[in-house]
């Protein structure tokens, strides 16, 4: 890579995007885990029953890791940017396509969260009831979780897609490279064990594990991309 000004400003996008990716993600991931859903396979117990009218009582606490989330998605796309930057000319064509999946997971997965804690929390207070049932996040049947299967899905597509352009060597760059094929594979996996086993009573629980697929892969790719990042950048100094 040439020594200019323009190609340090991109690896320095690249190194705080993937910094800030790692940490975010991680703080997400934690907020995340604390608020088990009070419904269906995973409730431990005082279940929210249908039409969740009683889920008030839950806020704002199970709506903090969506607060974090909405910046999570911001951060992945400027990581997804600076990958098509340094994408060498023949895997334009990889980045770009994988630019272009982080796109549409991150509209829906931002519209999905900013819809949940813009709209219904306010909606139970005012007693504005009609519709929520099918729009909040505890109706393990409802929008919110189909529109986050979807949103995981495009995801996992867009790191498959930017694998291509981290080369087979060194050993960094060959466990990033790996590291980003992981995650399409294992939610097909997943979501072809639970429609098996559960029709389309699946619930959320592909759902949970899309989320902890891509997330956890997320935090792992943050943190070597930084390394990658980093290095470069040391090398047009």
């Amino acid at each position: 890579m040439n020594s200019n000004p323009i190609n340090q400003n991109v690896l320095r996008f690249g190194y705080y995007s993937s910094l800030l990716l790692a940490i975010i993600t991680f703080i997400t991931f934690g907020l995340g885990i604390m608020a088990v859903p009070p419904v269906g396979p995973y409730c431990p117990g005082d279940c929210f029953e249908y039409p969740y009218l009683d889920s008030l009582s839950n806020y704002p606490k199970d709506y903090y890791w969506m607060f974090f989330s909405v910046f999570q998605l911001i951060i992945y796309v400027v990581f997804m940017v600076s990958v098509y930057f340094i994408a060498p000319a023949e895997k334009k064509i990889n980045s770009f396509t994988g630019f272009a999946f982080a796109l549409i997971a991150t509209a829906v997965l931002m519209a999905d969260y900013f819809v949940q804690f813009a709209v219904v929390p306010i909606s139970l207070m005012k007693g504005e009831e009609d519709g929520i049932a099918l729009l909040t996040q505890y109706n393990e049947n409802g929008l919110f979780i189909a529109l986050e299967e979807l949103g995981y899905i495009m995801m996992a597509l867009s790191l498959l897609f930017i694998a291509p352009v981290f080369s087979k060597h060194p050993a960094l760059d060959r466990t990033l490279r790996w590291i980003l094929y992981i995650p399409m594979p294992l939610i097909i996996l997943f979501f072809i064990f639970y429609t098996v086993r559960y029709g389309i009573e699946r619930s959320y629980r592909f759902e949970v594990a899309a989320i902890g697929i891509d997330w956890l892969a997320l935090i792992i790719i943050g943190i070597l991309a930084a390394i990658f990042f980093k290095r470069k950048l040391k090398k047009t100094i």
